[in-house]
């Protein structure tokens, strides 16, 4: 199938690394494993991260005009199927209900959530599009647990909806995962590490709740190692002022330093306070390192308690300290909740695997599209609902 992929938040190709941009890429990256030809059609933001209702307006506009012209600028050779990723009340999808209603192919959403509080707040007009497209999609695939229960609340009774298991490329880690974790260091420290950017909010309070467990450990013998940057890494290197000569702060790194810093390491630790399932929990497990971190849902989709790692309440310092410990306290059981970590990721959350799980989602909704022989352009939306 020909595929038009759009992400509102922040495009594929865009210079600034994140989570969001990286789920972005393998998202197309899986389409195209699964044999599909996918076409990135549109790098228009529709992010607010402000809270302003004229600029949202604003963007309303400009997003309603390009969607008008897209459409016809496709008409000639349509795709067969929108696919955007990551819709919410900061980033609308104001491209995708119209283009694809016009085009008469199947709308898909992959990652949408709705925060009913934001319905008259400072990003109502952001909520109300988002609204719009997760009511028109012919299906939302989820990947985070959380975001499942409010988005099925917003759509018709029997909607269809679909669960994706985050992932990652494994083959992208597997030379450096596939190094022996299982030398003796009776003697040595050992290695904790983290990777996360530095910024104010869910991170900076995940960095001061990681440095707070850790001075709850000073009497076991560890070194961590910080992978990451960014505008909050003063207050971050503040945070860890109480035990500062045990820690090492390595800056950003590319994925594949990234790769041989995890593999070289014990345990992967992160609070993970308010994140959706954290990428770096896959790839530290993919690089044979257990965890520790939050148990949360989404955190919980990728980690397996007591398995792969060890999960406490999201922001309890002195729990994450005793899980820590135990780990610390028992190095073989620590070495073979590694090897199951790897195990695990590779036989769940690799990209084959989301490849051939996304193509049937995609082939079903176009087949059930097909069989419901829909008028072409029956479903387009209101004049009111394209020119706010």
């Amino acid at each position: 199938m020909k595929v038009a992929f759009y992400a509102p938040l922040k495009a594929p190709d865009h210079p600034v690394p994140s989570g969001d941009r990286a789920l972005s890429r393998l998202l197309m990256r899986a389409l195209a494993h699964a044999g599909h030809e996918t076409i990135l059609v549109s790098r228009f933001r529709s992010f607010d991260g402000r809270g302003d209702h004229q600029r949202q307006v604003r963007l309303a506009r400009v997003g309603d005009r390009l969607a008008m012209r897209l459409a016809a600028r496709l008409r000639a050779q349509p795709p067969d199927l929108w696919f955007t990723y990551h819709v919410h009340h900061k980033a609308p999808d104001l491209l995708g209900p119209y283009t694809s209603a016009t085009l008469d192919i199947p709308y898909v959403i992959a990652e949408a959530s709705v925060a009913p509080k934001q319905r008259d707040g400072a990003w109502a007009v952001g909520y109300a599009r988002a609204l719009d497209a997760i009511r028109a999609a012919d299906t939302i695939v989820s990947v985070n647990p959380e975001d499942v229960a409010q988005v099925r609340r917003a759509r018709a009774r029997g909607a269809d909806a679909a669960m994706l298991a985050p992932f990652i490329d494994v083959s992208a880690f597997a030379a450096e995962a596939d190094a022996s974790h299982s030398e003796e260091r009776p003697d040595a420290p050992a290695r904790l590490v983290t990777v996360a950017m530095m910024r104010d909010g869910a991170k900076l309070a995940s960095y001061r709740s990681l440095a707070a467990a850790l001075e709850q450990l000073r009497d076991v013998s560890w070194r961590l190692t910080i992978i990451g940057d960014g505008p909050a890494r003063p207050r971050v290197e503040a945070a860890f002022e109480g035990v500062r000569d045990r820690v090492t702060f390595a800056g950003a790194r590319a994925a594949p330093d990234i790769a041989r810093t995890l593999t070289a390491s014990d345990v992967f630790v992160w609070p993970a306070i308010d994140e959706a399932f954290g990428m770096a929990f896959l790839e530290a497990q993919a690089c044979g390192l257990p965890v520790v971190g939050a148990a949360s849902a989404g955190v919980a989709s990728v980690v397996v308690n007591g398995r792969t790692g060890a999960l406490v309440a999201p922001g309890d310092a002195a729990a994450f300290a005793a899980a820590l410990r135990r780990l610390l306290d028992d190095p073989s059981s620590c070495r073979a909740m590694g090897i199951a970590a790897s195990a695990h990721v590779r036989e769940h959350h690799d990209l084959p695997v989301a490849a051939l799980t996304l193509d049937g989602i995609l082939r079903a909704v176009v087949a059930r599209r097909h069989s419901d022989a829909r008028p072409p352009g029956s479903s387009l939306p209101a004049p009111s609902a394209i020119l706010p």
